[in-house]
């Protein structure tokens, strides 16, 4: 029998869990680890910084369901990977953390670059374990993906000690996975929410991040589809129904005031289907309110702003089918909001056709150039409210937002790990120039894969939601202007290509030669945000 290190038998763990790649940047301590993985199946997906490697792997978990992985080495790097920790966290994206350390049987280097790596990771993830013995191996592994994948999908954090990785391994037996089916709702459950959306007047549904899981799609589909009740979704909910459906009525890009808000105001019953308030609240209860269903995966977390009264606990699709089965078809008053929608839409997609360079139009261009299956990854800022306000989806996860952590630097890592999860679709990162300097170093990522990928750099030479926060609640503006680099010789110096925009009518030509040419290119277009006073402070502010 052939002696094998530890670091085999995780690698060998990996691969029998089905992972295909790993993000992250190697050190001294786990050297091992990246030894045994150069003669394995599994690609590692050099990065510039831990960060963004950490919101790659997440990017994959959120796309497929299946945990990303991340690799780090110890203590600083280890620590560069909290932000991304936090961001799976709150998003429910699971991933698979792994981190080095010094070694445990012995301490030559005494404390040098060591921090508590498994007590400073757990509030930010679902577990966080060290790993001891190499005989650990298997079913460590195997329980960290299933912790991963299981209700709330989320991270696992595991660290693997230098001179655990480099232990002999006489024999090991690995876990077959599995995946453990998920109950469906109880027939009481069901026949009260039932009850409770049959004697509504004014029925409206609220889908929100956990309604685009690829598992209930379809499931989803066909009870709006048959229900014919129109609805709402939250940002990270866009795309969970095509929202060219004719039961659409926009999404809750804010918390209150805004045109969808009337359909939230005239509702008597709201039924969230996978909302989770991680997520900023879409709406606000109160005891004068709407009652409101939950239809989730796991039970509604009581909130100040959120205490439903009804419950419907289990795998969406299954839950959502029994629950069709038991209504039988349209409620009577199930069209009773619709009236509403021509206006709610004309409302907010007005500017789109303006020749400024203001959010409406911007979005409305990016739409115009990407297919239907196409990914549009934003980082955050001000524009994130008028993607989620105007960009209209017609598949899940296509425009792969924030509203969780909301955590600027996270839009060109996301698209990275985007185009590498699917490779033949048109993948955009639309980011600001804030956002984009925290993590554009991974354009020489990108460039060196060889991806496809075009970027869109907002231009306005600020931290622009703050500024627009700054200005709502009356304060002067101060402190949070800056200055850029010339982007198109960033890109350049990257090996990329770089154009700026320089007339409105120009950036539908502009990002469709950027997806013609391939290879990575940078479209830099300024953005008149005057429209943050105009619309959002002004306009909606006359109406609370």
């Amino acid at each position: 029998m052939t002696t094998q290190r530890a670091s085999d038998v995780m690698v060998k763990a990996l691969e029998n869990e089905g992972v295909e790649r790993i993000f992250g940047i190697p050190g001294e301590e786990n050297l091992d680890f990246v030894d045994s993985l150069r003669t394995s199946s599994i690609e590692l997906i050099l990065t510039r910084h831990e960060q963004a490697a950490a919101f790659m792997a997440a990017t994959y978990g959120r796309l497929t369901g299946k945990p990303g992985v991340v690799l780090t080495t110890l203590g600083p790097g280890a620590l560069n990977l909290a932000t991304g920790a936090a961001y799976a966290h709150l998003g429910g994206m699971p991933v698979i953390m792994i981190t080095g350390q010094k070694g445990i049987r012995t301490a030559e280097q005494a404390a040098f670059q060591m921090v508590n790596t498994v007590a400073t990771m757990d509030p930010l993830t679902k577990v966080s374990k060290q790993i001891t013995s190499a005989a650990m191996i298997p079913t460590m592994v195997r329980e960290a993906f299933r912790a991963a994948q299981a209700e709330r999908p989320g991270p696992v954090h595991l660290e693997l000690p230098e001179d655990i990785a480099g232990m002999p391994v006489e024999g090991f037996e690995l876990i077959e996975p599995h995946t453990n089916g998920r109950p469906v709702a109880g027939d009481t459950a069901i026949a009260n929410a039932a009850n409770v959306i049959k004697e509504a007047k004014n029925p409206l549904l609220m889908l929100g991040a956990d309604a685009s899981r690829a598992s209930c799609s379809e499931a989803l589909s066909r009870f709006v589809a048959q229900m014919r009740i129109p609805y709402v979704t939250t940002q990270m909910g866009k795309g969970s129904v095509s929202g060219s459906s004719d039961l659409y009525m926009g999404t809750a890009a804010l918390t209150s005031g805004d045109y969808v808000h009337d359909a939230i105001d005239a509702a008597d019953v709201i039924v969230t289907i996978g909302h989770d308030t991680t997520e900023k609240p879409p709406f606000t209860m109160d005891e004068t309110g709407p009652t409101v269903v939950h239809i989730g995966y796991r039970p509604a977390i009581v909130e100040q702003v959120y205490f439903p009264q009804f419950e419907v606990i289990g795998d969406l699709g299954p839950s959502l089918d029994k629950l069709a089965e038991v209504l039988g078809g349209p409620v009577p008053t199930a069209e009773a909001l619709l009236p509403m929608r021509d206006e709610i839409l004309i409302k907010i997609h007005e500017g789109a056709d303006e020749d400024r360079f203001i959010p409406q139009r911007i979005v409305q261009e990016v739409r115009d150039v990407v297919p239907t299956d196409g990914i549009v990854a934003l980082d955050n800022g001000m524009y994130k409210i008028w993607f989620a306000r105007n960009y209209r989806t017609t598949r899940a996860n296509t425009l792969l937002l924030d509203n969780a952590l909301a955590t600027m630097g996270a839009g060109l890592p996301s698209a990275i790990g985007a185009k590498l999860t699917y490779p033949e679709r048109r993948v955009m990162a639309v980011v600001g120039d804030g956002g984009f300097m925290m993590n554009s170093q991974e354009m020489e990522t990108a460039v060196r894969l060889g991806l496809d990928l075009v970027v869109v750099i907002l231009e306005d030479n600020a931290y622009g939601m703050i500024r627009w926060k700054q200005a709502a609640d009356g304060f002067p503006d101060y402190g949070l202007t800056y200055g850029n680099p010339d982007f198109v010789k960033y890109a350049e110096s990257y090996g990329a290509t770089g154009t700026r925009v320089e007339d409105v009518d120009s950036i539908s030509d502009a990002l469709e030669n950027a997806f013609e040419a391939g290879g990575v290119h940078v479209v830099v277009v300024p953005v008149d945000y005057s429209e943050n006073k105009r619309v959002l402070i002004d306009e909606l502010g006359q109406r609370m």
